[in-house]
């Protein structure tokens, strides 16, 4: 064999010998395919009109392979190994702050309490101009986010442009491990009824929701809780089995899961002893529930042990599994389907034939039940697979409106509470803060000269009715009329904030209250106008509903 064939076929044999492939029917196409991929790479280098990178190119065909299965699979780097650690572990070394792109430069949108960018006064609002002396100018959140963080104990410089100031501020900041804890709030609804929130399923947070489980119940002799999963997008699977666990009793099964490799099916059983398996319970979902909090949902139900509250969950009834592969890389790829107690798998899209990200979401609509295939909970109850969980009782949370969209997207409501925690020093508890309605009409007067257009669904209308007039050759006799609405709809988008003050006004509250409490305050604030708590409360406090709801 002539040398550079051998090479080619050592390339090819040492790749087909990494990846561990145990069908036999495959090994010839896989071969082949990769010696077509090391010959076209060999071209490229050789001989591509400009100088190319063959990581990035390598990295390019990469991704194309993984992001054509589905949306989970995925190639983690050397360079976002950390960021991969964090997701899972909750903990990475760094300031402590969320930070968002506005214009050129990235800004802090919120310190975590008690951690070195509050204790180093950073605020929300507070623009980045330089890192360490180098200009952060048009760089992103993600190059930004690398740049801040590093080892506990050193120390980083950050120069802010903050609003009231006349000058930058110098501000230095000692890393220091970052832990974020996976329940941000619990506490009590009212005297008798707990809450507890879960936002995402990272090591130990089974720990904390057990902990804050037993403090509600010594403390404060809880007779009901609400566990909020909402915008919980999951994590790891032996967290969700043993969060179940508090709820149930030892030795049940959580969840199982199926792959086309023997290994990859397993069954997943509660093995410690459970907090309270008695104690009513309303557990809420939305569509950013996922994963492992759809996991725990769907156990509750499928087990009878509580009721389910709010919308239908995203539906991601896959398993990844993570694989070293070397040059301190992973690959993150999807192993298995898990299936619920009752046998169900809540899995929406069928990635079988291929991923195609421009109609994932045309393919996440509701389907009749005729379309679902039926399962029993165990006292008999009827649920449905594919398409997420379903509530026992479903909420829809009201949309906002057009202008407190575009008052949110466009920063205004941002910067208004910016402005405003410039100019008070301190606030009421969240539960006393109201903002009154004449500092609502300095919100309005700081709206003046600022962009805030936007287009309702009634403009779109009109504007589709104006183009088929066209075409139709109706527009001359439908002119007037037209113009005329165009100037109602005009008239009436001018008294949209007055329409929607009661809810422009919570909006504000939320992001004003959280610059004084965090994530806490904010939590607390947003609490007092939740219509799907209201409805998990009311089924809690009226027992015959409640029982009602499991039985079949």
């Amino acid at each position: 064999m002539p040398l550079k064939k051998h090479w080619q076929w050592s390339i090819a044999l040492c790749l087909t010998a990494a990846i561990g492939f145990s069908f036999k029917d495959d090994q010839f196409e896989i071969i082949k395919n990769l010696e077509i991929f090391t010959n076209i790479m060999k071209e490229l280098n050789a001989s591509y009109v400009d100088p190319i990178s063959p990581s990035k190119l390598i990295r390019t065909g990469i991704d194309g392979m993984t992001g054509s299965l589905d949306p989970y699979t995925d190639f983690i780097d050397e360079e976002n190994i950390e960021s991969y650690k964090m997701t899972t572990t909750g903990r990475y070394g760094g300031v402590g702050a969320l930070i968002k792109q506005v214009g050129d430069y990235v800004m802090i949108d919120e310190p975590y309490e008690g951690f070195p960018a509050d204790k180093a006064g950073l605020r929300a609002g507070d623009k980045i101009l330089e890192i360490d002396g180098t200009s952060v100018k048009k760089k992103n959140t993600e190059e930004v986010s690398k740049l801040l963080k590093g080892r506990p104990n050193t120390e980083v410089t950050l120069l802010i442009e903050r609003l009231g100031e006349t000058k930058p501020l110098t501000k230095i900041v000692k890393r220091q491990e970052i832990h974020i804890k996976s329940v941000p709030y619990y506490g009590l609804l009212d005297n008798k009824t707990g809450y507890i929130r879960l936002n995402s399923f990272t090591e130990n947070c089974s720990k904390e929701v057990g902990n804050a489980l037993k403090e509600l119940k010594d403390q404060y002799h809880i007779e009901s809780l609400v566990f909020d999963l909402r915008g919980n997008p999951g994590g790891l699977l032996d967290e969700a089995v043993n969060t179940a666990n508090i709820f149930i009793p030892q030795g049940k099964e959580v969840v199982s899961t199926r792959g086309r490799n023997n290994s990859h099916s397993q069954s997943y059983k509660t093995t410690n002893s459970p907090v309270d398996t008695n104690i009513p319970l309303v557990v809420l979902i939305d569509d950013g529930s996922a994963s492992a909090a759809e996991i725990v949902a769907g156990t509750i139900q499928d087990l009878d042990r509580g009721v389910i509250v709010g919308r239908r969950s995203f539906g991601k009834g896959l398993v990844q599994s993570t694989r070293a592969i070397n040059y301190n890389t992973k690959v993150k790829l999807t192993t298995a389907k898990y299936y619920l107690p009752s046998g169900r798998c809540i899995q929406e899209i069928d990635y079988s034939k291929g991923f195609n990200p421009e109609k994932m979401f045309e393919e996440m609509v509701d389907k009749p039940d005729s379309l679902h295939k039926a399962f029993k909970t165990s006292d008999g109850r009827t649920v449905y697979d594919a398409g997420g969980i379903r509530p026992d009782f479903e909420v829809d949370e009201p949309i906002p409106a057009n202008v407190t969209i575009s008052l949110l997207s466009k920063q205004l409501v941002f910067d208004y509470a910016t402005q405003y925690r410039m100019k008070h020093d301190q606030i009421p508890p969240p539960e006393q803060f109201e903002l009154s309605d004449a500092e609502y009409s300095d919100f309005v007067n700081f709206l003046a000269g600022k962009e805030n257009d936007y287009t309702t669904r009634s403009e779109e209308l009109l504007k589709t009715l104006q183009e088929t007039a066209q075409k139709e050759k109706y527009d001359a006799a439908l002119s007037s009329q037209i113009n005329a609405i165009k100037v109602q709809m005009s008239n009436d988008k001018g008294n949209d904030l007055d329409k929607f003050k009661a809810e422009i006004k919570k909006w504000l509250e939320y992001e004003i209250v959280k610059r004084y409490f965090y994530q806490v305050g904010e939590i607390k604030e947003s609490l007092e106008d939740d219509l799907v708590l209201k409805k998990a409360t009311s089924i809690l406090n009226d027992k015959n509903t409640y029982s009602r709801s499991l039985q079949k």
